[in-house]
């Protein structure tokens, strides 16, 4: 995957801004509208959302519905730990219920079946070989132990059931970020077809969307780059629909479709189920959770049903992060691509085309290996990188800040 952008080495403070744009707007964690704050539905139920208020659900009877179900799709903010244990438990139910499951994921590309395959099928000697053999690190970038997804992993080796890779490769959807969907040739699609045009309500949170995060801070959108945004979205959109039809069936017999995605692919229905609904896949079912918020702005139709949560669960503070965008340069190392303000590496003199050469005396080939190296270093130390610029290698000290307190 050349180039590869890192949104992994943003600096903590931009990491959640950048992250969104990075995977346009799977991660949101807005299940439900920003201004909710405490209380309506309790932790441990279910409950469907309704006009300001929130009916609660009996949970045999509801998972009875879910197991009747053709898809269900599971809403994640991907470093909420919690969440993934949500999800996890949702799966081991349904399993009990309807053991002829799939489980895609919005994770990994296409061309990773085969791998996913061999995993489910008890191959590989460790975690890590297969975590290698997927490229995680390098296409997926949120921990999978330490965001727990490996216990999903496990669930599904362990009980033979088969993972699903849904997604496209990111060199892809770069390449329709920068050009547009119309420009890619029918043979660089991946196979995606045509997506669905946008409905209005899905058009204005993107819109809204890019007003918060585009690079150059203007309230109003570059309209040509801002329709390439939306392609983006659509592709992503798409492709995972696509895949999840590809595998559904009306038999009676036939697997349920359990998706992990990102809430934003879920929400109100305007992504992912959007783009099902077009290819003709009905009993299809929008799940996410919420926490302690109050009913207050609550609306119908945000998820067929929400699972109600004692908070967020993210993992803990941020990992480290220098703060800029990388990009693997063939034959040359990491590329930077950008330095964000007031970050660690902007701090430390490092400029957009610096070529990293290593970090901590490591040499490094791609962002992933960059990201691990710079995550294990202590607060109050420094950390070496050697870069490469205008032809002439130097090293750069990178002053690590020390705990708060400390």
């Amino acid at each position: 995957m050349s180039p590869t952008r890192s949104a992994a080495a943003a600096p903590p403070a931009s990491r959640g801004a950048r992250a969104c744009v990075a995977l346009l707007l799977a991660c949101s964690s807005a299940a439900l509208s920003p201004a909710l704050a405490a209380g309506c539905v309790a932790p441990g139920t279910w409950a469907r959302p309704q006009d300001g208020a929130a009916e609660t659900l009996d949970p045999r009877e509801w998972f009875a519905r879910l197991a009747g179900a053709r898809v269900v799709l599971l809403g994640e903010h991907h470093d909420s730990v919690e969440q993934h244990r949500w999800q996890l438990q949702v799966i081991a139910g349904l399993h009990a219920l309807r053991p002829q499951l799939v489980i895609g994921l919005e994770m990994l590309p296409r061309r990773v079946q085969p791998v996913l395959d061999r995993w489910v099928a008890g191959g590989f000697d460790s975690e890590a070989e297969f975590l290698r053999a997927v490229d995680w690190d390098e296409v997926w970038r949120f921990d999978a132990a330490r965001y727990q997804y490996l216990p999903i992993l496990h669930f599904a080796r362990m009980n033979r059931v088969p993972l699903l890779a849904l997604n496209v490769e990111r060199t892809l959807l770069k390449r329709v970020g920068s050009e547009g969907w119309a420009a890619i040739p029918p043979a660089a699609r991946e196979g995606v077809g045509d997506p669905a045009r946008p409905a209005p309500a899905y058009l204005e949170r993107l819109r809204e969307a890019w007003r918060q995060h585009a690079r150059s801070g203007s309230n109003e959108p570059d309209e040509p780059a801002f329709l390439r945004f939306v392609d983006g979205q659509l592709l992503w959109d798409r492709a995972m629909a696509e895949a999840l039809a590809a595998r559904a069936s009306r038999d009676s017999d036939a697997p349920l479709l359990v998706a992990l995605l990102g809430a934003g692919h879920v929400r109100d229905g305007l992504g992912v189920p959007y783009q099902l609904d077009a290819l003709g896949v009905d009993g299809v079912v929008k799940l996410l959770t919420i926490g302690p918020e109050p009913c207050t702005g609550l609306q119908a139709g945000t998820a067929d049903a929400l699972f109600g949560l004692a908070g967020d669960g993210t993992a803990g503070p941020a990992p480290l992060m220098l703060g800029v965008v990388l990009a693997t340069a063939a034959g040359t190392g990491v590329r930077i691509e950008r330095v964000l303000d007031g970050s660690l590496a902007d701090t430390a003199g490092l400029q957009a085309g610096d070529l990293i050469r290593s970090v901590a005396g490591h040499p490094v080939h791609n962002p992933a290996e960059v990201a691990a190296r710079v995550r294990p270093t202590a607060p109050g130390t420094w950390l070496p990188v050697e870069i490469e610029r205008g032809g002439r290698r130097r090293a750069v000290l990178v002053r690590v800040p020390p705990e708060p307190g400390e």
